[in-house]
């Protein structure tokens, strides 16, 4: 099967740093694209943006114009705004240093556009678009400045719009230069998403983030090295997985292994129970320490239990006795971690038995913290050669994987991933899906997403999906992953019934019904 690409290669989904976008405007200029049509481009898309939603102008506008590109974008909105019969002020807090930028003030002025002297004041009711730095800001900014954008979005009395970049904060990064940033209640990302507008330290300031298309050819985006894709919601419709035939029986429709819980965290391995059932797989087994094995069949009689674990005498739950006695080969995806705690003189006996399994292993939870405690530490993975999926949130990554150190967590995923051979799920307000190619950010998904279990459900509901997809293709690429994540968050955010572990499974189980039922060929 060929590798799916998911989503597609567009300047909607397409996330670069400032360097690569620089190098495309670079490329396009030199091509031929002048750059005042670049900027015409530009403003008249966000002033188009701005008149679908006219109660933001109804009391005014003030843009803030910066000395380089980003404030001659700001002066065309100016300019728009004003023809269409919009009070509109300008203020320029910095000198003007590029020409272009100049003459479109100078334009300003003489069709009556009033230029401020003096600051204005962050207690009116007008709207502020602040197009002073943009992408191209790379070092500290007056303080001044940034607190009098933010006494306007704390006040509350009328929003506040950055475009391409909240100025003060980091493009790449996504973290202010020094203590803050411009809070605004919109961003708008000129050409392509910048990767620090898609960072969790970036939330506090960028507000809602909007996509302005300025036309950057899809034969530059696809020259783009390691590609990085934003994903919504929204991108669910176009999610393709593979068709289930009428005629497939259960040991056709996966057959996951999953290992969970303990008597520490017995709760954990009901809830991965409860994420691989949600998935639709066909046979679905388990090792469970014997105070859940006791009482699965209340809760889950469709669980085949394999064996069950003991635990030591801090109730963490051992493996290496159950696995032995196992053929791991007869399934097709194996989950290991939720709640099974640490114990590193078990984890040295049974690592060998998971190292040697063929298909596809997911590690989560305390299986990432044995690991990371274990004598060969992350090398774990490069003793293993088969495909392998991690799960850790920033904490266990950072115990994982000591001397991987990235400016974003991007670049933490997709550097783990190249150097080991794995794919990576790291977890976060925007989880990040890599491998050493690709990486897939999640943005906009539900904060419910983020509570105690969820994870545990998200790894059983992995282990599940991909145990279904691998019966029809042996090598599931890294983008299924990504789906499973997002599929994972945008059932919490459909649940009707409350945010817990429970109620979003059942909202997995129709979710994903109605998926596979779409496909039946």
């Amino acid at each position: 099967m060929n590798e799916i690409v998911w989503p597609t290669i567009d300047s909607k989904h397409l996330i670069v740093d400032s360097k690569q976008m620089l190098i495309l405007e670079k490329e396009m200029f030199s091509d031929g694209m002048p750059q005042e049509a670049l900027m015409e481009k530009a403003g008249i898309q966000i002033s188009r943006w701005l008149l679908k939603r006219k109660p933001l102008l109804k009391y005014g506008i003030t843009v803030f114009i910066g000395p380089g590109h980003n404030g001659g974008d700001g002066a065309v909105i100016a300019r728009e705004l004003f023809l269409k019969g919009f009070l509109v002020k300008v203020w320029c807090p910095f000198p003007i240093k590029k020409t272009l930028t100049n003459n479109h003030l100078n334009y300003l002025t003489s069709i009556g556009v009033t230029k401020l002297v003096e600051p204005p004041d962050a207690n009116g009711k007008e709207l502020w678009i602040d197009a002073v730095f943009g992408n191209n800001q790379t070092r500290k900014v007056d303080n001044k400045l940034i607190k009098l954008f933010n006494q306007k979005f704390h006040n509350k009395y009328g929003k506040v719009i950055s475009i391409d970049i909240p100025t003060g904060l980091c493009p790449d990064k996504g973290e202010p230069f020094l203590d803050n940033a411009v809070k605004a209640d919109h961003t708008l990302a000129i050409g392509l998403n910048k990767i620090g507008l898609t960072q969790d330290s970036a939330l506090p300031f960028i507000g809602e983030l909007h996509h302005i298309d300025v036309g950057v050819p899809i034969s530059k985006l696809c020259k783009v090295d390691k590609k990085i894709f934003k994903v919504t919601y929204k991108d669910l419709k176009n999610i393709d997985l593979p068709s289930l035939p009428r005629n497939s029986n259960k040991y056709k429709r996966g057959r996951t292994l999953l290992i969970a819980g303990s008597e520490k965290y017995p709760g954990a391995a009901y809830l991965a129970l409860k994420g691989a059932i949600s998935s639709g797989a066909g046979y679905i087994s388990a090792v469970l320490p014997e105070l859940v094995a006791e009482s699965i069949w209340q809760v889950a009689p469709e669980i085949v239990l394999k064996d069950t674990m003991q635990s030591n005498q801090n109730g963490n739950a051992s493996l290496f006795s159950a696995l032995k006695n196992i053929d791991l080969s007869a399934f097709d995806s194996v989950a290991v971690g939720p709640g099974i705690g640490i114990d590193n003189d078990d984890w040295q006996k049974a690592k060998d038995i998971l190292t040697g399994f063929e298909g596809l292993l997911i590690l989560d939870a305390d299986a990432l913290n044995r690991i990371s405690e274990s004598k060969l530490c992350s090398k774990f993975f490069l003793e293993r050669r088969f495909k392998t999926w991690i799960t850790p949130h920033s904490k266990e990554f950072s115990k994982l994987f000591p001397n991987i150190k990235c400016e974003t967590n991007v670049e933490k995923a997709l550097n783990a991933a190249q150097e080991f051979n794995i794919s990576v799920l790291l977890k976060g307000a925007n989880s990040i899906v890599a491998d050493n190619k690709k990486a897939w950010q999640l943005f906009g998904t539900d904060s419910h997403t983020a509570r105690a279990g969820l994870g545990d459900l998200l790894s059983g509901f992995i282990a599940g999906s991909s145990a279904i997809d691998l019966t029809f293709c042996r090598d599931i690429t890294t983008d299924f992953f990504a789906k499973y994540v997002l599929l994972h968050s945008f059932a919490a955010s459909k649940c009707k019934k409350g945010s817990n572990a429970s109620a979003i499974g059942d909202e997995l189980s129709k979710l994903m019904r109605n998926i596979k039922m779409r496909q039946i060929s």
